[in-house]
């Protein structure tokens, strides 16, 4: 960051990290991709091992501009960001604990000439204690130019990474938690000053070994006023890896009021998990007729309380005065 400029923020702008199945990496000037088989063609590097394995490997960065373009290589590790659960992969300069750490590439810096490819090789050495499951990471091309970003105090630097996806052999274990699940709704200050709305968020976390693909559910039980009672929820990551915990937030308009549970379910890869809280959402014509029906309940109390007291009053002051005008009287023989 000193390098570039001490006024300047540097971000690392990491873009085509795609799935398995997607097409190869590549932001329009470059691209990294496995080199392809003669029988099947790739688009990421899909390895399976046991613990202790060492093998190699090959990529194919490509140059699509017109000019010759250096290029730092090195292995990151791969993770969901938290605010949006998209995938991301950790820099150079940061502390790498997985796929980042076991092993590198031949060169760390490439020249590739204007509209042509080079092929690197690189050795991945899986560690004999290495945890059974599903390791995610990629090997990364980072143009070291610092481009102009959208402020004047922001600087890029642009990079590509093609997915290494690497299952160690052993148990396989798929596990979810639901956790701190809120369903938090806001309503205008008076009726007809503005528009309800519902928001669902939950931290998803895959406390398994294997990378997931999630589906969720939100349910209201109880008493419902108006709107479904089950809503498809769609801001979930496309995949969530082993350990990673993302934060999931989805408005709802339309979504029903009552009183009584939400409760979100999450499955993936044959297993699932819950998570529940309860919920008061009452509209504003159901308030007012509660306390219209308050208010006239509690007059008529009032006013029966009056008239008691009234009677009452009334009753014991002439019982005194009868009694007082017979002891007054003298006795007739």
């Amino acid at each position: 960051m000193r390098r570039a400029s001490v006024a300047t923020l540097l971000l690392v702008v990491l873009t085509a990290f795609l799935p398995a199945q997607a097409r190869a990496a590549d932001n329009g000037e470059w691209s990294v991709e496995p080199a392809d088989s003669a029988i099947t063609p790739r688009t990421a590097f899909q390895l399976s091992a046991r613990p202790g394995a060492t093998f190699a490997d090959r990529a194919v960065v490509s140059n699509r501009t017109g000019e010759p373009l250096t290029l730092r290589l090195h292995l990151a590790d791969a993770y969901n960001t938290p605010r949006d659960g998209g995938l991301a992969v950790r820099g150079s300069e940061e502390t790498q604990r997985d796929v980042g750490t076991w092993g590198r590439p031949e060169q760390d810096v490439v020249t590739v000439p204007a509209h042509a490819a080079v092929t690197v090789a690189f050795t991945l050495a899986v560690p004999a204690d290495a945890p059974p499951g599903d390791h995610v990471g990629a090997l990364v091309a980072v143009d070291e130019r610092v481009r102009p970003g959208a402020g004047s105090f922001i600087g890029v630097r642009r990079a590509v990474g093609a997915r290494i996806h690497l299952r160690v052999e052993g148990a396989q274990r798929p596990a979810l938690a639901v956790e701190g699940l809120r369903l938090t709704t806001s309503n205008p200050p008076a009726p007809g000053t503005g528009d309800s709305s519902t928001t669902v968020s939950f931290t998803l976390h895959n406390t398994g070994n294997v990378t997931l693909d999630p589906r969720a559910i939100l349910r209201i039980g109880g008493v419902r006023i108006g709107g479904p009672a089950t809503r498809q929820l769609t801001n979930l990551p496309a995949e969530l890896l082993p350990g990673e915990q993302v934060r999931v937030t989805e408005g709802w308009e339309g979504a029903p009021s009552g009183w009584g549970e939400a409760t979100v379910t999450v499955t993936a890869g044959g297993i699932g998990a819950t998570g529940s809280v309860g919920f008061l959402d009452l509209p504003w014509i159901l308030l007012a007729a509660a306390l219209a029906l308050a208010g006239g309940g509690a007059a008529v109390l009032l006013a029966r309380r009056r008239r008691r007291t009234g009677r009452g009053g009334r009753t014991g002051r002439g019982g005194r005065t009868g009694q007082g005008g017979r002891a007054g009287r003298p006795a007739v023989g």
